[in-house]
């Protein structure tokens, strides 16, 4: 595999190296469950990171639904 650092033909901006990245067996469950939500979301330690995002942005719509729903 290349370095990824190095700038191709084509690119005026080289790229950066890829961050770590741990494969997790057994689904988002066990993902969340080893890394942590924020860190299953934020961090992106593995795989499931987008999945782990829109569970935070469903925790998040619903608590500031529920904050202008009691509000009104």
């Amino acid at each position: 595999m290349a370095d990824v650092s190095e700038t191709r033909k084509d690119e005026r901006i080289p790229r950066r190296p890829l961050p770590q990245f741990d494969e997790i067996e057994g689904g988002l469950l066990a993902a969340i469950s080893q890394d942590g939500l924020f860190g299953t979301a934020l961090d992106d330690r593995n795989q499931y990171g987008p999945h782990g995002m829109i569970i935070l942005l469903i925790i998040v719509a619903f608590t500031t639904g529920a904050l202008l729903y009691l509000l009104r």
